[in-house]
């Protein structure tokens, strides 16, 4: 969809994808195609995949180009960082810190 990648990783519950967002592709219409061609491909992935879906929602950051690095050493560190706070709880101080505000049922499925 002429979205760069530049890193994709996550951990057992979420996934993190670093991209450069097309001018030509409207966020939304983004994520919507990946979460449907990737649950498609999961499901072909084995027993027990079948039933496999994305929660309904996401979450999607602008990022400063200075940090790109320090975002790209957090993806590929996701299982060490979350040794210590899940993502639920990560999740929802990073909305805290940024005065984002969010309804606790829509955040989650």
């Amino acid at each position: 969809m002429d979205c760069q990648v530049i890193k994709i990783g996550g951990h057992t519950d979420h996934v993190h994808m670093l991209c450069l967002l097309s001018k030509k592709v409207a966020l939304v219409n983004l994520l919507e195609d990946l979460k449907s061609y990737s649950s498609k491909w999961v499901k072909t992935q084995g027993a027990g995949l079948e039933n496999f879906y994305w929660q309904r929602g996401y979450g999607a950051f602008s990022v400063d180009p200075s940090e790109v690095e320090t975002l790209i050493q957090y993806i590929s560190n996701q299982h060490v960082h979350h040794a210590k706070q899940t993502f639920q709880e990560e999740y929802r101080s990073f909305l805290e810190k940024y005065c984002v505000e969010y309804d606790e049922g829509y955040v989650w499925d």
